[in-house]
Parts: structure tokens; sequence; C-alpha cells
């Protein structure tokens, strides 16, 4: 694979390591994803998968290996620098929305870009834009408790997309929702994956769901 947008290499990490029973989650992992490539991570319960995609978005260090993001090494770096990448090209979607109760739909799209440096105006049309692409540009003045459960982790996903991000982490995005609206999630979130060409790996116990991505990682393979 040339040129991926993440790169893990011979990740290990081991949680207790200096009491009586250190419990090793990941043994040197190889994983790496492709410019606008969307992949799929399956993992039972206890395998690592939150503690992968924690790593992978430079939330938390590895014991052992490199953690590539646009080519740039970014094992070592301090705080201010790993938090600066975060902002920059990744993107966070989880399996609850965590909308701020308080703000809109837009504003919750707005805020992010804010805090990036972008201007007022150009953020609030970025966030009108990214409604209007998941049909919910009707509901850019309404907060989280005046939207259904799909209609929030639609604007979750804005919200992750909101500073054009290289590669979107999403932990269980359609797990909080009932089956027919997390197929209807789920199709919006493919079809702004794919407008936006970015990069994404999304974790699922949702076979059907990972069988229409690209290509589909079974943790407790990679790791064994």
């Amino acid at each position: 694979m040339s040129d991926p947008v993440l790169h893990l290499e011979g990740i290990g990490k081991t949680y207790g390591k200096d009491g009586p029973a250190p419990v090793a989650v990941l043994h040197g992992l190889d994983l790496a994803v492709a410019r606008g490539e969307v992949v799929a991570l399956v993992a039972p319960s206890g395998a690592g998968k939150s503690t992968l995609l924690h790593i992978a978005g430079l939330l938390d260090t590895p014991d052992r290996g490199r953690v590539l993001l646009k080519g740039r090494d970014m094992t070592g770096l301090p705080d201010k620098a790993r938090t600066e990448a975060r902002r920059r090209d990744l993107g966070f979607v989880y399996q609850f929305h965590h909308l701020l109760p308080e703000f809109t739909a837009a504003e919750n799209i707005v805020l992010p870009q804010l805090a990036n440096g972008v201007g007022a105006r150009a953020a609030a049309a970025r966030a009108q834009d990214l409604l209007g692409r998941v049909g919910l540009a009707h509901r850019a003045g309404h907060r989280p408790a005046e939207l259904s459960g799909g209609e929030q982790q639609r604007v979750a996903f804005c919200r992750a997309l909101a500073n054009a991000p290289a590669l979107l982490l999403a932990d269980e995005p359609t797990g909080n929702l009932d089956p027919e609206t997390s197929d209807r999630v789920f199709e919006v979130l493919m079809a702004l994956v794919r407008e936006t060409g970015l990069s994404a790996l999304i974790a699922t116990h949702n076979h059907a769901l990972a069988a229409r991505m690209d290509r589909v990682i079974r943790l407790n393979e990679t790791v064994a």
C-alpha cells in the first residue's frame, strides 16, 4: 500500500505493566489505511478495539511500535503537537453522539471550526453545507433534544468532518440505533465519506455493515 493516511507499525500495548497481573492488549499490530479507503474493524469484546482506536486517534500512546499519520511519525511527540494533529487531521464519531445539549445542530458543527481558527462566517457556511449533505439543513437551528437519535448521529458525523480531516475514526457509530435507523444512518455516513474523499476506520459488531466497506480487519486475527 503506497502512502497510507494511517500506518500502525508493530503496535504493542500492555496495561498494568508494573502490577501483579499485566494485561497485554495489542501484540505487534500492523495496520494501514489508504487514502480514500473505508476499513471496517471487527473485534470481539476485550480484543483491544477501543485501545487501537485510541492509539490511532493519538488519544493514547503505544508501549511499542510507531503511529504514522500522513507519513509523519507521531510517536513521542509532545501533547501540544498531538493535539494539533488531532484537530487538523482526525475526526471522531462514537456510539453516542456527545453533542453539546445547549447548542443547536449548526453550532455544534461551528464550534470545532472556531477552535481550529476558522472565521465565524466560513464556519457557519461549512456547517450549513454539511447539514444539507445529510438532509438536515432544515434542522440546523434545533438543539439535540429536539432531534431523533438518527438525526443526532448525523449531526455528529457533520461535526467530525467539520475541519475536513484526512481520517475518520468511528467506534460503533450506529450501535445506539435500532436496525432500520442504523442502516439509514450508515448509508448517510458512507455517502458523506465518499463525497469528501477521506479515509475511515470504522469499528462495528455489525457484519452486514462491515461487508459494505472496502476491507474488513478482524482484530483477533490481526494480533494473534
